[in-house]
């Protein structure tokens, strides 16, 4: 029994220790997560291979108009050749009346080889600027997905600090108020104070438990969310380098409230461009419909028969033949069909011109409004920063007052409270000129 529980716990042991090897640890600055999520983010590993398959897409559309050449060998069994009515008096019979004939021969083996090239398709034309469009728009796409990765990365990583600095602080808040507490329930036991006192302090304090507990989860929540965005799996470990207030700080820029906006440098009017043109090579290809193709192709092979297989026998003939051909089709009409879809496609293009337009607005409009809000959060910064300090001197003279008895837990509470939320606004502020200042830069399209 005593050896069995030895190979279980070796076992254990062991399995443990592969657990852990598997496990890898990632140490990144906010700027270090950008790049390692831009090249190893799902979406970004996929929108690389949506611009390689543009990329052979292209090939395959340019192929089109090259030459082509294709082999063919065929081989049919006549396992009962079929048979023809001829006048008999061909072979000297009776006038009308007719004999039977088989043309052919039991077996017959071919084979070919035929060089095609277009000469002239004006589809075809209008393919090849479509497919450098769609390349065009995967490449596009690419940069959007990488631009929005870089915003989410940005407000992931701030959250985890976010919780970083939130779980110290509260951290802070329940040492002090738990000694605080302890104080009180001893002036209490002596009788210079009112129970009441006690029980307030004890509900604050098990909210300050509550909280705490529940910025934990959220921690690792937020650390798992980041983990997704950056590539990485969720059992390996994730630290950060950065601090939230030092970050804070070196995203605190006037400078970027005067640049210059300009839309057509924007990401999102650029894939509105590649929209409009790709409406316009739609229109192409309709009115293309409408001129003749050209083709061309040159035809080279054997034939051989026989009653028997024999084609595999060295003395077995083949009879060779060639010809060189030249294709023309003329569209002349279609029942006003081509003429509907020409029109369609001219309606099209008025609808993406019109899209262009209102991207174009709604653009500088969130362009004014990231601006003002990152104006905003900067001053909030400012602001908050000050409230806390008078809070912190606030709820320090109420713990004073307290202790000598010339404030009630009431009035404790109260300062402790407003403490307490200048402390997370301060911090949701420090995250907000982070955050705000990411969007900023994403219309201004700045790496």
């Amino acid at each position: 029994m005593k050896n069995n529980l030895v190979v279980v716990s070796l076992l254990l042991i062991v399995s443990v220790l592969k657990a852990q090897e598997k496990k890898e640890s990632y140490t990144f600055t906010l700027k270090e997560a950008i790049e390692h999520a831009i090249q190893n983010n799902y979406s970004a590993k996929n929108a690389n291979r949506d611009i390689e398959a543009a990329k052979q897409k292209k090939w395959e559309t340019t192929t089109m108009g090259l030459p082509q050449i294709n082999g063919n060998i065929g081989y049919q069994n006549n396992i009962q050749i079929q048979r023809s009515l001829i006048p008999a008096e061909i072979f000297g019979g009776q006038p009308g009346e007719f004999a039977e004939v088989a043309f052919g021969t039991n077996h017959n083996l071919s084979s070919s080889l035929t060089l095609s090239q277009l000469l002239f398709d004006g589809s075809y034309l209008v393919g090849l600027q479509s497919a450098k469009t769609y390349l065009k728009i995967s490449e596009n796409a690419k940069l959007k997905t990488d631009q929005e990765i870089k915003e989410i990365v940005i407000n992931t990583y701030g959250n985890v600090l976010l919780a970083d600095e939130s779980i110290l602080i509260l951290q802070k808040n329940k040492t002090i108020l738990e000694k605080t507490y302890s104080d009180t329930k001893e002036i209490y036991k002596n009788g210079l104070i009112e129970e009441e006192n006690v029980e307030q302090l004890q509900i604050t304090l098990a909210s300050i438990n509550s909280s705490l507990e529940n910025v934990k989860r959220q921690k690792t929540i937020a650390n798992n969310m980041l983990k997704l965005v950056l590539g990485i799996d969720l059992q390996n470990e994730l630290i950060l380098k950065d601090k939230l207030d030092v970050l804070s700080q070196n995203n605190v820029d006037l400078e970027l409230l005067k640049a210059d906006f300009d839309v057509t440098n924007t990401i999102d009017y650029k894939i509105g461009q590649n929209l409009l043109t790709s409406k316009e090579l739609l229109l192409k290809l309709e009115k293309s419909k409408a001129l003749p193709s050209l083709g061309a192709a040159v035809n080279f092979g054997y034939n051989s028969f026989g009653n028997e297989f024999t084609f595999l026998n060295k003395g077995q003939r083949y009879f060779n033949f060639s010809n060189v051909g030249v294709n023309l089709n003329v569209p002349i009409f279609s029942s006003l069909g081509r003429s509907s879809r020409t029109q369609q496609a001219k309606i099209a293009l008025e609808q993406s011109k019109t899209q262009l337009t209102q991207t174009e607005q709604q653009l500088k409009l969130q362009f004014e409004k990231a601006k003002s809000d990152y104006e905003f959060s900067l001053e909030q910064l400012t602001t908050s920063k000050s409230n806390l300090n008078l809070a912190e001197r606030i709820e320090n003279k109420n713990q004073i007052k307290f202790k000598e008895g010339l404030a009630s837990s009431f009035e404790l509470t109260k300062a402790q409270e407003q403490l307490y939320a200048a402390q997370q606004t301060y911090l949701q502020t420090m995250l907000d000129v982070i955050n705000k200042r990411a969007t900023l830069e994403k219309l201004l399209n700045k790496n």
